[in-house]
């Protein structure tokens, strides 16, 4: 879509087109262009010729007819024009009919006996034919089908031979052989007629005879299959051993009956299992560790502590708690496995030298919503590194999505576009990694290395001080926009920023690089970059980020509607150049590409400290949840660096596999009660399919099954009903779009050739408008699902229920990185949005307890979701269990009886196996000791604040409608390396670890002081609660390191220790007493009665 490089805004319910930036010329050209008529018969806009013109049908009248309608009437009509009844002429590139005069203007010898041009259409692309045309209607309105269908079979005739009877054979034994080209039924696009080799004659065969005696299965075909076979092997040794010597010199083969069984024809990809010693003994150490969990459970419910039953059963409810969330965590991850991919192999296939490329085309969104808080230079990095993604450049679309409206996102939008002229070429060039200009200018690394071109360096510091200028520009933008004048912004035309009003403002697009856009420096083409900021009005529920990225799954539909789709934040920059080649090797590939809805990126971030004190890379999840989940169903999609299959957000089911047909059993008499038992299961099992297919659920089925509707109709139903009605169902699903409705049924992707720019435009500005949404399935089943700010979670489940699996790809340079949250209060707020969406989530129709049962959905799957929504209720059980020590040491109860051998046995396996299973896990997830133990650590401190806090917003939420907010307040920061580590915000949040730890550290001053007035005797118990208060802790000591900030050099640990060690020998020096005489204390009558 050409905008000729001016931003469009318009709002389709208002019919209303601006252009801004634009001379009047061009603002009157692109306003004819947006009005251009249409079609008085079927309503299509009428299409712009190759001169630039609009069609006209009538030379004499030029009365409003499209191409489809004018070529319907001259070939099925009567050949006039419906105003004037002027005959019509026959105009270049449409095909003669009976009574053209011979014109001396043109010789048009392609359409010369082209009838059916426009009505046969290649099979393969039905959405091209609902794209370019509708179907044709008479004079009185009623629908007709085309006349050029073959016909179908007569119902009189039971059986045909090739269409045909044959008297010899009796028609009860009679084989029914239908050629394909004389199928039942109508067809839209009816197979076109080649010549002689389509009209076979009527061969009948006897079912009694044997198929030798027709020349199949007999010992010389057999014979002549296994010399084809051998011959095809020595040609591929050939290609494996001889190299070039089998190509001739334009490269092509020699022999074209060559097999391309090369490595070319190999799996792009491949799995590789865990090494069964590693996975074994992890296995079994689960078995062994679920039965000593029955054996604990089983002595800790018989042996109640009666002096302190609430503290006993609160730790029995809080125990199976754990054990039931540590059963759905754990099993998920009985199958890990990690894959391989072959890039080589990927180039082989699709890439041939001298062709163009093969490649599938990747539409990417990135999505972006307050400039102030995330920052105009990250996006632009992000924007930059997909611009030289190493990727055919015309297979690639940047879409940002900018839904805040703001003129600051835009502009630094264009500063980024004009330096991508010079920074791709770079990139390219020299192939550089990773191709984000900030973080490849900071890399610690000796950037000469591997580099061999003799300009590199000189090139390399002229790129550095164009990047530097690019910044100051950036910046300078910044700057401006933070204060905004009171009449609001103005483009350079003087014309009004259209989203000076956030929550009020048309929809916004315009394609700053692209085909007809500026190229490199170097002459070349750039891929396309496209602005978008949808439509927002009050009164309209625009759902967030979801509704955002659903908005560019249309637009993009319109505009490129590439086959997949890559979705990135804005500060998670391209890491890995071929990224994108990775994810094709899963989603291309041949055998099993068909079945993925998504490949997966594990999250990797920049800006991190060596400790990760918060746990900020989560690396036990991507390294060792992930890897399990692939081993089932795959993983969940986590939000961000995910390529998807169009097809899978439109809702549709995968494709299901074909099964071999089933076996009869001939071994045993029909009266056996095992034959008969198979029959009547499998007569069930069919009376359950058709139940579920009766169910409403053909707009949820394969692509071709709507297709099917809208060609055929509904049987039993009038003829204009029939044309309605899947009209009808796919506008109740997609939307009133017709452009966008026929790109859904384009698997392959791409737009229909013939179609313009202001076509394109209008439908691009409608599909992004506020109310485009409502009655629709947008949001319900189709596109990312609403009802959760965790719309992640969500939009991979309902693929996972339609039957869908996802793939999980770590490749050994890391494909995205991005910024985290690193001071303690931000990171607390981070976690406290995903727990609210879990909450949101389980709370609602979609939560996988109870929905998608009888679906695609596997049984562990299921179980790594319902773990993903249930982890916030653990947030009371943890806080109650953190209390517990406290409260045994102020009260001097516990939560056991006195411990007998048996006892000891049990909870001494129960800690052994736990550790042994953590370090299976790291062992063959690649995860150190550190940064499982600092994810142990943050799982208490999030479990203990922003899950609680999660639990209760989103009950109110939910249940009551109300919305609650949490305030950060900054209260300190520094300068230096890491500054925000250091940064304390004071939030609520802070208050129920803060309070865990203050109660147990005073809980141990209590439990030392009381043990040591007591005597020796009491120590011995007190080392229990004491083990269990130092647990909890050394849980929070992170914490307690956040809340105290840099100390000018002195270690946290030291203060802590200062604290302990000084209230212990404090009571230590009470008890001794030095200072009384050696006699002992000298008692004397008080003069109280104590009786």
């Amino acid at each position: 879509m050409d905008t000729k490089g001016r931003l469009v805004a318009g709002s389709h319910n208002r019919n209303e087109f601006v252009l801004i930036n634009a001379d009047e010329i061009g603002k009157v050209t692109s306003v004819k262009e947006l009005s251009g008529q249409s079609c008085q018969i079927c309503g299509d806009e009428i299409e712009i010729t190759v001169d630039g013109e609009p069609f006209i049908a009538c030379n004499e009248c030029a009365f409003p007819v499209c191409r489809p309608c004018y070529e319907y009437e001259r070939r099925e009509g009567n050949q006039a024009c419906p105003q004037c009844k002027t005959r019509y002429k026959r105009i270049k590139g449409s095909p003669r009919v009976e009574g053209d005069e011979d014109e001396d203007g043109f010789d048009d010898l392609e359409h010369e006996f082209e009838y059916n041009n426009n009505m046969h259409r290649d099979p393969q692309h039905p959405g091209e034919a609902l794209f370019t045309g509708r179907l044709h209607t008479s004079a009185s309105g009623i629908t007709t089908p085309s006349e050029a269908d073959s016909p179908g079979l007569d119902n009189e005739i039971p059986l045909l031979t090739y269409g045909q009877e044959d008297d010899t054979i009796s028609a009860d034994k009679h084989a029914l052989i239908i050629p394909p080209y004389m199928a039942r039924g109508k067809r839209v696009h009816p197979m076109p007629n080649n010549g002689p080799s389509m009209s076979l004659p009527p061969r009948p065969m006897d079912p009694k005879k044997d198929l030798a005696v027709y020349g199949y299965g007999t010992v010389a075909w057999k014979e002549r299959m296994e010399e084809w076979k051998k011959k095809q092997n020595e040609k591929l040794q050939v290609v494996k051993h001889e190299g070039d010597k089998g190509w001739s010199n334009n490269g092509e083969l020699d022999d074209p009956d060559l097999p391309k069984m090369d490595e070319g024809r190999q799996p792009l990809s491949r799995k590789l299992p865990i090494p069964s010693s590693k996975i074994s003994p992890y296995r079994i150490i689960i078995l062994f560790r679920l039965a000593i969990l029955c054996l604990f459970f089983h002595y800790r419910i018989r042996h109640p502590v009666h002096d302190a039953y609430g503290l006993w059963l609160t730790s029995i409810i809080c125990e199976i708690w754990f054990a039931v969330s540590w059963i759905f965590d754990q099993f998920p991850k009985w199958c890990p496995i990690e894959r391989e991919t072959y890039l080589d192999r990927l180039s082989l296939r699709y890439e041939k030298d001298g062709k163009p490329s093969e490649l599938a085309a990747v539409d990417i969104y990135v999505s972006t919503v307050d400039p102030m808080k995330e920052p105009p230079l990250i996006t632009a990095n992000t924007v930059l590194s997909i611009l030289a993604v190493d990727y055919p450049l015309e297979k690639v679309t940047c879409y940002v999505s900018d839904d805040g409206a703001a003129m600051l996102t835009f502009e630094a939008l264009s500063e980024t576009s004009e330096f991508a002229r010079k920074w791709v070429p770079f990139c390219k060039k020299f192939n550089i990694e990773p191709r984000a200009p900030e973080w490849y200018f900071l890399q610690k690394v000796d950037y000469l290395k591997d580099k061999v071109h003799p300009t590199f360096v000189r090139e390399r510091r002229a790129m550095k001080r164009e990047y530097e200028e690019f910044k100051v520009r950036i910046n300078g933008l910044v700057a401006t926009a933070q204060k905004v004048p009171e009449e609001g912004w103005t483009m350079q035309d003087g014309t009004p920023w259209p989203g000076n009003n956030v929550r009020d403002h048309p929809g916004m697009i315009q394609v700053f690089l692209g085909e007809n856009g500026p190229h490199d420096v170097e002459g070349n083409e750039l891929p396309r970059l496209v602005y978008v900021s949808r439509e927002k009005r009050p009164g309209y529920e625009h759902h967030k980020k979801a509704g955002a990225m659903n908005a560019l799954v249309r637009v993009s539909a319109v505009i490129s509607n590439a086959p997949y789709l890559l979705n990135v934040d804005c500060d998670h920059y391209i890491n890995n150049s071929k990224a994108l080649r990775e994810a094709m090797c899963f989603m291309m590939d041949p055998t099993s590409g068909k079945q993925i809805c998504y490949v997966q990126f594990p999250q990797r971030f920049d800006g991190i400290d060596r400790h990760d004190r918060y746990s900020n890379r989560n690396v036990v999840f991507f390294d060792i949840n992930m890897k399990g989940l692939d081993g089932i169903q795959g993983p969940i999609y986590v939000g961000t660096g995910c390529v998807f299959r169009r097809q899978a957000l439109y809702g549709f089911d995968a494709p299901k596999k074909k099964k071999p047909p089933g076996k009869t059993c001939n071994c045993l008499p029909n009266w056996c009660c095992c034959c008969t038992g198979t029959r009547k299961k499998s007569r069930k099992g069919k009376s359950k399919d058709a139940k579920k297919k009766t169910k409403g659920r053909e707009l949820s089925t394969h692509t071709h099954a709507p297709l099917d509707n809208i060609e055929e109709g509904i049987e039993g139903i009038e003829n204009e009903k029939s044309a309605l009605m899947p009209q009808i169902k796919f506008e109740k699903k997609f939307g009133q779009s017709p452009v966008f409705i026929a790109s859904t049924l384009l698997e392959e992707g791409g737009v229909p050739s013939g179609t313009s720019s202001a076509s394109l435009l209008k439908e691009a500005i409608h599909v992004i408008s506020c109310g485009y949404e409502d009655k629709t399935d947008w949001g319900k089943e189709v596109g990312w699902i609403y009802g959760s700010v965790t719309e992640d979670i969500l939009t991979g489940f309902k693929m996972h229920c339609h039957g869908w699996r996802s793939v999980y790809c770590i490749p050994k340079r890391p494909a995205f990185k991005g910024s985290a949250p690193i001071n303690l209060s931000d990171r607390l707020h981070q976690v406290l949005r995903w727990a609210l969406g879990s909450v949101e989530i389980l709370l609602s129709k979609h939560c996988p307890i109870w929905y998608g049962y009888r679906s695609g959905l596997k049984p562990l799957e299921r179980f790594s979701y319902i773990a993903s929504v249930i982890y916030p209720l653990t947030s009371i059980p943890l806080i109650a269990y953190c209390t517990l020590p406290a409260v045994c040491l102020l009260t001097g109860k516990f939560i056991v009886p006195e411990i007998s051998n048996y006892a000891s046995l049990v909870f001494m396996a129960m800690f052994i196996l736990i550790a042994v299973t953590s370090i299976l896990e790291m062992q063959w997830g690649g995860v150190n000791l550190d940064d499982w133990w600092r994810n142990e650590q943050f799982w208490v401190i999030g479990g203990t604040s922003s899950h609680l806090f999660a639990l209760f917003q989103g009950l109110l939420k939910v249940l009551a409608g109300v919305s609650t907010n949490f305030t950060v307040t900054s209260k300190a920061a520094d300068d230096g390396e890491f500054s925000d580590l250091y940064l304390f915000k004071w939030t609520s949040l802070l208050i129920p670890p803060m309070t865990l730890l203050i109660i147990n550290i005073i809980g141990v001053i209590v439990g030392v002081s009381d043990a040591i007035n007591n005597g020796y005797e009491s120590w011995g118990p007190l080392f229990g609660k004491l083990f269990f208060a130092f647990w909890v802790i050394v849980h929070l000591y992170p914490f307690l390191k956040g809340m105290m900030g840099r100390q000018d050099g002195v270690p946290t640990i030291i203060v802590v220790w200062s604290i302990l060690l000084a209230s212990i020998f404090s009571l230590l020096w009470v008890r001794i007493n030095p200072f009384l005489a050696k006699g002992g204390i000298v008692l004397e009558v008080c003069g109280l009665d104590c009786d």
